[in-house]
């Protein structure tokens, strides 16, 4: 790993295809016969740090269609907490039935499951059949794995029944040194971002594009009235951007002062804090309460004027779904993908029936519209919300903080870089936005 380190950061991209494909490699896994360790516990007190582990393990056979990355950073993505913390099941149950499903999917079904679903990196070696990209590239990644060979997938790739998330329901992940993709999850790295930079936007960059821009999510236009929920952190901080962008109103929901200070450094105006507004939306564990509701929807009128929101960008999930159907504006959309408080929401029909609302899922992205929101990256449209770098050795730390909601913006993880501040290849671009760049990045 030694000489494609140097060569890389030597700036000798071209020796690469010249260089031998390591045997083996460091890498971020959780292991099979750990999966049962939480059991019994609430889900707060399961501690990632328990369970992701920095092992050597064997590099695994290229394949057509595939290429191996050596990986200089990646990033911590909530899949990334759930597989640590083996909710809402054990990951290990995807890699089985993923290598039941033919002979070049077979190596993925091991007893152990590297994690990660970022990357920023040099191809290192391209399998049969891949004619776009070659040893010496500089790429990231989207997490969308697929296998293309069912036609529901034609017309977008998400709806295809085989489509996987790479690194949660693959393996070979990218929080390693090295990782295993399919070719066609290969996007140019912006030139004017770091290593660690690049690594950050992919998975939540892409997710809210669909989620919010593209016509497969909730399609915004100019005027829209956005209610974005977790509107700092590494879902929403994107979805605030993309608002701003696209002329829209976001109205950005944050849990503390200090989140509020964030989302007015990125230029949104209207800020509810729910620390100082005081929402309880359940009662108890089985009731909710409308008149928060209610409240809430008082509160964003009296921000924008007097509207509704047109899009609720739904994340949190059963803590928030209730308050959102109730909040959407008459002939409104509630776009939702995850669901970080609990998967088993609760709202009142007679809301979204009689109001003629509408609820979208959304999940990840397609090729195309992750390489439409990397794309905003390279020209500077749309900036990493990148708030702390760890180490690979330190990235059960990095887990914990996410899954505690102690972090802001994106957590990325250092890899074959050895230090923050690499990989720049154009100066005059960075330059050109650098004030925003650094200004993203101190979320």
């Amino acid at each position: 790993m030694d000489e494609i380190r140097d060569a890389i950061l030597a700036d000798e991209l071209d020796a690469l295809a010249g260089l031998p494909v390591p045997e083996s490699y460091r890498a971020v896994l959780v292991r099979k016969d750990e999966q049962d360790m939480f059991a019994g516990l609430p889900t707060r007190e399961k501690d990632p740090r328990k369970a992701l582990h920095v092992e050597q393990v064997p590099t695994p056979e290229l394949g057509p269609g595939e290429a191996i990355v050596a990986v200089m950073a990646s990033s911590v993505n909530y899949n990334t907490v759930w597989t640590s913390i083996f909710e809402p099941v054990s990951t290990f149950g995807f890699l089985a039935r993923y290598g039941r499903l033919n002979a070049l999917t077979r190596k993925h079904d091991l007893p152990y499951h590297v994690v990660g679903s970022d990357l920023a990196g040099v191809v290192l070696r391209v399998g049969p059949g891949v004619n776009r990209w070659k040893p010496g590239d500089e790429v990231v990644a989207h997490c969308l794995s697929v296998e293309l060979e069912d036609p529901a997938g034609h017309d977008d790739t998400m709806l295809d029944p085989q489509q996987r998330i790479w690194g949660f329901e693959t393996n070979f992940g990218g929080l390693a040194e090295l990782s295993l993709v399919k070719s066609n999850q290969l996007m140019p790295k912006p030139a004017h971002l770091t290593w660690e930079e690049a690594a950050c936007p992919g998975l939540v960059n892409s997710t809210a594009y669909r989620q919010l821009v593209s016509r497969n999510g909730a399609d915004m236009k100019q005027g829209d009235v956005v209610l974005i929920w977790g509107a700092s952190g590494g879902l929403g901080s994107y979805a605030t951007q993309m608002a701003l962008n696209g002329g829209a109103t976001p109205v950005c929901v944050v849990s503390s002062p200090e989140k509020a200070d964030i989302v007015h450094r990125m230029g949104a105006e209207l800020v509810i804090d729910r620390s100082a507004e005081g929402y309880r939306f359940w009662k108890d564990e089985q009731t909710q309460d409308p008149k928060e509701w209610q409240r809430l929807g008082a509160k964003i009128r009296e921000l924008t004027g007097g509207d509704d929101a047109d899009i609720v960008f739904e994340h949190p999930g059963r803590e928030t779904f209730g308050a959102s159907v109730y909040v959407a504006r008459r002939g409104g959309t509630i776009v939702t993908c995850a669901s970080t408080s609990g998967f088993l929401h609760q709202y009142d029909n007679r809301y979204l029936w009689m109001n003629l609302k509408r609820i979208i899922g959304s999940h990840f992205a397609n090729y195309r519209e992750a390489w439409a929101a990397n794309r905003l990256i390279d020209r500077g449209l749309i900036h990493p919300t990148l708030s702390k770098t760890y180490p690979m050795d330190d990235v059960g730390q990095a887990a914990c903080d996410v899954h505690r909601n102690l972090h802001q913006g994106k957590v990325g993880v250092l890899t074959l870089a050895p230090e923050e501040g690499l990989g720049v290849k154009d100066g005059a671009k960075r330059e050109q936005h650098l004030t925003a760049i650094n200004r993203f990045r101190n979320v």
